[in-house]
């Protein structure tokens, strides 16, 4: 048995609730991110990784607390196997002399449980600037590309509207980083490369999904009266609904799991992409396709009001 198949939703009726859902959220996110910032990774802000893996098995919050009294501060979080962590600090100083401290401290108040400095890696803030710039410059390609591609395959005002429901989409998730950002120790939502890949991810589902939604819209709305467009939109976007669920579910699902059970390492990542996936499924249907009915509506209505004053 198939799902959603035959569906009669009027998303074109409730499109303006769904711009104004939209705007809170991009306006919340925007604040928090003017007021509060995002939660840099060491890619991003410079600062050291050092990588600790212990012979039994010991709290998180423990060694937290021993390190913060050494004063290395910084993000700990648990690294592939339980008795390893990975410590993100901005530590003035060089490895050697970082590591020395760990290990100092570690030693004098963690007994009888060895532990081992596996790695240790440093990003000084000039690279840290140049990795922010390399990282903002291959997302904005990204979108020049994917406008392009559209542009081509469609016309300017799907292309257009596409990539601005992909800013939509970015930004939101954005805006929740900044938002929960440092708020859970096991998720401190941190800005790093691997969330610039998971933005790049969003916004290659997003544009997937939104083409699907166009193909069906173009291929009816040829030599179609403006009075019919209303319709021929609500029918497309019910005719792609049950496509659009089973394949933004497969995903949610998959993405879920890796969430939950791959660890903190890359919690952040799987984060990003489940609330990207979940944002662009709504903004498809909700934001790219309205926006592109509402411009068509609009410059019809233009060129009739022309046709009008010339006659």
């Amino acid at each position: 048995m198939r799902i959603f198949q035959k569906t009669k939703f009027d998303f074109i009726r409730y499109r303006k609730i769904a711009y104004g859902i939209s705007l809170v959220l991009l306006l919340a996110g925007m604040v928090s991110l003017a007021v509060k910032g995002l939660n840099y990774g060491i890619d991003f802000r410079g600062g050291s990784e050092v990588v600790i893996r212990f012979e039994k098995q010991v709290d998180v919050a423990q060694i937290r607390s021993v390190l913060d009294a050494a004063g290395v501060s910084g993000t700990l979080k648990q690294y592939g196997m339980d008795n390893s962590f990975l410590l993100s600090s901005v530590f003035e100083g060089d490895t050697g002399q970082l590591k020395t401290l760990v290990t100092q401290a570690l030693n004098d108040k963690i007994k009888g449980n060895a532990h081992e400095i596996v790695r240790i890696d440093a990003v000084g803030p000039s690279i840290a600037s140049d990795l922010k710039w390399s990282a903002l410059k291959a997302l904005l390609a990204s979108l020049a590309a994917i406008l392009l591609y559209v542009g081509i395959r469609f016309e300017l005002k799907f292309a257009t509207a596409g990539v601005l429901a992909i800013f939509h989409d970015i930004f939101v998730v954005l805006g929740m980083f900044s938002l929960l950002g440092g708020l859970f120790p096991f998720m401190p939502l941190e800005m790093d490369q691997s969330i610039i890949a998971a933005f790049l991810t969003i916004a290659g589902y997003s544009i997937t999904d939104t083409v699907v939604v166009y193909d069906r819209i173009r291929e009816r709305i040829r030599g179609q009266k403006p009075s019919d467009y209303e319709r021929i939109f609500n029918e497309s976007m019910n005719q792609t609904l049950s496509r659009t669920i089973i394949t933004s579910g497969t995903v949610l699902l998959s993405v879920f799991v890796l969430f939950i059970f791959a660890g903190p390492a890359i919690r952040g990542f799987a984060f990003a992409v489940f609330s990207g996936v979940l944002i662009g499924t709504y903004s498809s249907i909700f934001v790219a396709a309205p926006l592109v009915y509402d411009w068509l509506r609009l410059t019809k209505s233009a060129v009739r009001l022309r046709s009008n004053k010339a006659a």
